[in-house]
């Protein structure tokens, strides 16, 4: 699950998020072994149309702040984390709350706050696809992931950070998280432990 790797949250962006662009490289490496381990991948986003919006930007927001706004090149996922010939995302299925497919066992879906599970159908996603793990990469950790981890930790998923492909991760966060069983690992043990078991598996 990679969250909120979207254009205006990265250098260059119309709301960059420190240290985004420097954990690119280690998502994209992620997410390509995923791909050809033929696992599930999520990628969340966000888009900031209209009030509904977390209540500590919904200010920002309403003034009109040009972040992550529906049909802007900003609101779109960053170009190297997505599989071959991906479709732009499209708000009016992702707002609907629904995922919307960008792949071969890869979609999208709209979170409206912070955690991923908070008022979408991502439960029910990976539920259906029987994931029991999730494991996550992304932008700025003390936010949305940290809200996803715990979110997922509530909904009895296993919860795997990779501390090398997120933004913002600290030493105090992971021992925080560990305290109610989310495990981390960085980008190189998760890519080996996946092609091992692959390798097992055929």
């Amino acid at each position: 699950m990679v969250i909120d790797t979207q254009r205006d949250f990265v250098d260059g962006g119309a709301s960059p998020v420190p240290g985004t662009t420097q954990v690119l490289p280690a998502i994209a490496t992620l997410l390509q072994a995923y791909r050809e381990a033929g696992r599930p991948i999520v990628h969340i986003v966000r888009l900031y149309d209209g009030d509904d919006v977390d209540l500590p930007r919904r200010n920002l927001i309403a003034s009109g702040a040009p972040i992550v706004r529906p049909h802007t090149p900003g609101s779109q996922i960053v170009p190297d984390l997505l599989p071959p010939g991906a479709p732009e995302l499209d708000p009016e299925v992702l707002l609907d709350g629904a995922a919307q497919l960008l792949g071969a066992q890869e979609w999208a879906i709209w979170k409206p706050r912070w955690g991923a599970f908070h008022r979408t159908a991502l439960d029910e996603h990976l539920r259906g696809l029987d994931v029991t793990t999730i494991v996550l990469a992304g932008c700025n950790y003390p936010n949305c992931p940290r809200a996803t981890a715990y979110g997922g930790s509530e909904r009895d998923y296993r919860v795997l950070v990779v501390a090398d492909a997120i933004s913002g991760v600290r030493p105090d966060h992971l021992e925080e998280a560990g305290r109610i069983g989310v495990l981390a690992a960085t980008t190189a043990v998760v890519t080996s432990e996946l092609a091992a078991t692959v390798a097992i598996a055929g």
